[in-house]
Formats: C-alpha cells, sequence, structure tokens
C-alpha cells in the first residue's frame, strides 16, 4: 500500500511537472507582446482631428502616409495608413470599407465624456446607457465608420 501511495505521488507531481513545462513552452512571453489596431483610410487628417479634438489621443508618429496615435495615458495606440501607398505590400492596401470593426475605450467617467462630447456636437450613436451586465456607455463613429465604444466596467450587481 505504502509502494501504491508512494507511485501515485510520484505520477501525480510528474504529470504537474510535464503539464507546466508544456505550457510554459507553448505560451508566448505576454509582458513583452504590443499592440495597436490599424485602419487603412484616405481619412488621416479627420481621422487625427477625431480622436485627438475628441478623445484626448495624442500623436505618436505622423508622416505623409502614416498616423500612430495614443491615447492619453499611453497605454494604447491606434494607427491609420493611406490606401495603396508603394511603401506596403498588397496585404495592407485596401481601403476600409466602413464596416465590421469596433473599438472600446475604457474610461473613469464616461458620464463626463459623454457630456463633453454632446457639448461639442459629437454624434451619438447609442445613448448613455447601464446594461443589465454592469457596464455603463455609449457609441460614437469615428470618420471611418467605425464604432468606438466608450464605457465604465462595473462589476454586475446582484452576484
Amino acid at each position: 500500500m505504502k509502494h501504491i501511495c508512494s507511485l501515485t505521488f510520484i505520477i501525480t507531481i510528474f504529470s504537474v511537472v510535464s503539464a507546466y513545462s508544456q505550457t510554459k513552452s507553448v505560451t508566448p512571453n505576454t509582458t513583452t507582446m504590443k499592440m495597436n489596431a490599424g485602419i487603412v483610410t484616405t481619412k488621416l487628417a479627420e481621422s487625427k482631428a477625431f480622436y485627438t479634438s475628441n478623445l484626448g489621443f495624442g500623436v505618436t508618429f505622423e508622416n505623409e502616409f502614416y498616423l500612430l496615435l495614443h491615447s492619453p495615458n499611453k497605454q494604447a495606440e491606434l494607427s491609420f495608413l493611406l490606401p495603396d501607398h508603394p511603401t506596403q505590400q498588397p496585404l495592407f492596401q485596401k481601403a476600409f470599407q466602413g464596416q465590421g470593426v469596433y473599438l472600446t475605450i475604457e474610461v473613469d467617467d464616461v458620464d463626463k465624456l459623454y457630456k463633453d462630447l454632446k457639448q461639442k456636437g459629437v454624434a451619438i450613436k447609442i445613448e448613455l446607457r447601464d446594461e443589465p451586465w454592469g457596464d455603463r456607455h455609449f457609441a460614437i463613429e469615428d470618420p471611418n465608420g467605425v464604432g468606438v465604444d466608450i464605457v465604465k466596467y462595473s462589476p454586475q450587481q446582484g452576484n
């Protein structure tokens, strides 16, 4: 019986170590991963004006065919690229068609930003609302037709 318990313990340890080493070797080092969404569009100037004046984004880099913006806290970036630019590979040349993409921007004070954007005359596509799962949000649309969901995440009540 003692040998069976020892063997079971050894098999369990081996399984845990094996599973851990397999997970470690397959899982990328996410601490070095960074991502920005990119939109291929002719509307570089309009996109820059929309995100900088309405949402407080800053310009990280800009040239005649590429614009890289960053969120106010510099935690996220968004890029824009002219279509059919000769420096780009075919995969990055077709212009976005204005459907099927959305962005979510999480903010601390969704009510204040909603009020600020309404005062600036920004068209609100989805009015400020509370969802059953706890989010409070509204949506606007950028010059490229991208829906921008602005949200304050909150834990669901009653759990």
